[in-house]
C-alpha cells in the first residue's frame, strides 16, 4: 500500500514538472519571438489597421520585413521610411488621402504607417489574396495583373508562380512574419488581464 502511495506521489510530481516545464518553454519561446518580431509603433499601426481594415499582423509583418522597424530606412531604389513607400506612390495615395505630401514628410513613423496600411488596403480591394497584395506591394500591381493573366503565372486570382526572385523571396519573409504575429498578437489577447488593466 505504502509503495502505491510512493508511486502516486512520483507520478503526480513528474506530471506537476512536465507542465511547469512545458509553461517556461513556452514563455521563453514567446520572449525570444518578441524579441526577434518586435512591434514598435504599435499605437499607429492599432490606428490604421482599424481605419483601412487591414489586419494589424500584416502590417507589422511588412514594416519587419521591409525596414525591421527602421524610420529611416531607404533602399537604393528610394523606397523610404519604416514601410518603404517609393515616393510617387506616396505622393498619389496622400493625394487620394486628401494630404499635402509637401506638409508631411514620407519619413514620419505615423504618416509612413498611415499610407503604407492605406496602399495595402487598396491593393486588397484590388486583388482579394493577401500573398498577390504582398507580390504587388513589392513589384507594383501593374506588373502582378500581367502574371495573373498570364496561365504560367497566375490562376483564378491566385499567383502560382512568381518570376521575380526577390518579389518571390519578400512574399515568402512577409508571409512568414505575419504568421509569427499573428500567435503574439493571439497570445496576447488570451492572456489573462493584470490587476492594472482589470483597473482601468
Amino acid at each position: 500500500m505504502k509503495q502505491a502511495i510512493k508511486r502516486s506521489v512520483v507520478v503526480i510530481v513528474l506530471v506537476a514538472l512536465a507542465i511547469a516545464g512545458g509553461f517556461v518553454i513556452q514563455h521563453l519561446y514567446y520572449a525570444v519571438q518578441n524579441r526577434n518580431y518586435p512591434r514598435g509603433y504599435s499605437e499607429y499601426v492599432e490606428k490604421y489597421s482599424e481605419m483601412y481594415g487591414v489586419p494589424e499582423s500584416v502590417i507589422y509583418a511588412v514594416i519587419k520585413v521591409e525596414s525591421n522597424f527602421r524610420y529611416d530606412a531607404e533602399s537604393y531604389k528610394s523606397a523610404r521610411g519604416l514601410m518603404q513607400l517609393m515616393p510617387g506612390t506616396y505622393e498619389w495615395l496622400c493625394a487620394k488621402e486628401g494630404i499635402d505630401p509637401e506638409k508631411q514628410s514620407i519619413d514620419d513613423p505615423e504618416i509612413n504607417i498611415r499610407i503604407g496600411t492605406k496602399y495595402l488596403s487598396y491593393l486588397y480591394g484590388q486583388f482579394e489574396v493577401w500573398e498577390t497584395v504582398y507580390a504587388a506591394y513589392n513589384a507594383g500591381h501593374g506588373i502582378v495583373r500581367q502574371w495573373l493573366a498570364d496561365e504560367q503565372y497566375g490562376k483564378d486570382g491566385h499567383l502560382i508562380n512568381i518570376p521575380y526572385p526577390e518579389t518571390a523571396s519578400f512574399v515568402k519573409k512577409v508571409s512568414d512574419a505575419r504568421a509569427v504575429y499573428e500567435k503574439l498578437l493571439s497570445n496576447d489577447s488570451s492572456a489573462p488581464a493584470t490587476d492594472a488593466e482589470t483597473d482601468r
